[in-house]
């Protein structure tokens, strides 16, 4: 008669009569319902495969090294049927727990759809994306494209291309910010942050022949002391259109539509000389108040009108420059006008924003006004 089959030991068969061989898997039998009784968790079933089922070390091979293989020729069927039985029953435990613990995972991991929501904040524009694109879509509505250029320009295209020829005056207005350790190069190729956005205009005409509408959005950089009202960085939407009879009241007529289309159709614009090196003749752009209809108030200092933007023809010598390039920018057979505004000007406007630096800022308590 076999001993009770406990630990790692694996005891000899005392016979190979099928009384004898029941008895001796009905022990095993019973340590395997035994151990199946704290199957409560992954890792105590991972735990008890390993024990019963183990490629090298498991209990189930032990028991057929030490019965089976040792066994007679005519015991080994009366055996391997048996061993099946037991190897069966082993991997149904091993299924049924299984399944058993993956529902208790999922249990603790269901969701509790009664539960409320977690509260998702939605973003929203920032008032500078939001004027920039506003007025995107006011000149697509009537034909123009939009154009973007690098932040980091040559002086060729910043300045000289534009007509602002090495030691115009009209350079030190610009207060340029310079990239470091440009002394060696020529001016032309010296790099500097672009203190317009001007720059694209020049690089589009060069690109392709006209007529061209392309207005031109972006940040700028510019060595200005930070105030309530200026910025070392700041947007700008510079247009540019060129074609045959292309006049002045081309001008006028479409910055108007646009102004209207901003601030609203009673807004009035008025048009006074002013100098660009780029545009000849040049004009500076007011609108009527928008805030008092032009009775005067202290957005408007109590003159009825605010200047918004400059503007003016596209001065011969810069289509002189595109025409290196780009042949079909004669200035006996085309002209054109070009205009710039500052985005964060318009936006200051809109939104009754007081400090140009809250937009930079990055202060919740500022943008979360705007959502």
């Amino acid at each position: 008669m076999s001993e009770h089959v406990s630990g790692d030991a694996i005891p000899l068969l005392p016979g190979y009569n099928e009384a004898e061989l029941d008895q001796a898997f009905a022990a095993v039998a019973a340590e395997v319902d035994a151990s199946a009784k704290a199957l409560a968790t992954p890792d105590a079933v991972e735990a008890f495969r390993l024990h019963w089922l183990g490629r090298k070390q498991g209990r189930l091979k032990a028991i057929s090294d030490a019965w089976l293989k040792s066994a007679p020729v005519e015991a080994k069927k009366l055996i391997g049927q048996r061993f099946n039985v037991l190897k069966a029953a082993i991997e149904t435990r091993l299924e049924t727990a299984g399944q058993a613990s993956h529902t208790h995972a999922l249990d603790s991991e269901r969701i509790d759809i009664t539960l409320p929501g977690t509260e998702r904040k939605l973003g929203a524009e920032h008032p500078l994306i939001k004027t920039q694109n506003e007025l995107l879509a006011i000149f697509a509505r009537i034909g123009f494209s939009v154009g973007v250029g690098p932040e980091v320009e040559t002086d060729y295209y910043n300045f000289e291309s534009l007509n602002f020829p090495p030691g115009h005056p009209a350079r030190d207005t610009q207060d340029t910010l310079v990239i470091a350790n440009q002394e060696r190069r020529p001016l032309r190729d010296r790099l500097l942050m672009r203190t317009h956005t001007s720059p694209v205009q020049i690089k589009t005409m060069e690109q392709q022949p006209p007529p061209v509408r392309i207005v031109i959005p972006g940040k700028v950089h510019r060595n200005d002391a930070a105030d309530a009202t200026h910025s070392p960085i700041f947007h700008q939407l510079e247009g540019l259109c060129v074609d045959t009879n292309i006049t002045f009241a081309d001008l006028k007529g479409t910055l108007d539509y646009a102004m209207k289309q901003l601030f609203g159709s009673s807004v009035k614009t008025r048009f006074f000389p002013s100098f660009f090196p780029f545009t000849e003749p040049s004009a500076d752009v007011q609108i009527s108040c928008p805030f008092c209809g032009g009775k005067g108030c202290r957005k408007c200092k109590h003159s009825g009108w605010i200047e918004l933007l400059g503007c003016g023809m596209v001065d011969p010598a810069v289509f002189g420059f595109a025409q290196q390039k780009q042949p079909a920018y004669d200035p006996k057979k085309i002209s054109g006008f070009a205009f710039g505004m500052g985005i964060d000007r318009i936006a200051m406007m809109k939104y009754g924003i007081s400090d140009i630096s809250l937009m930079y800022s990055g202060d919740l308590r500022f943008l979360e006004q705007f959502a």
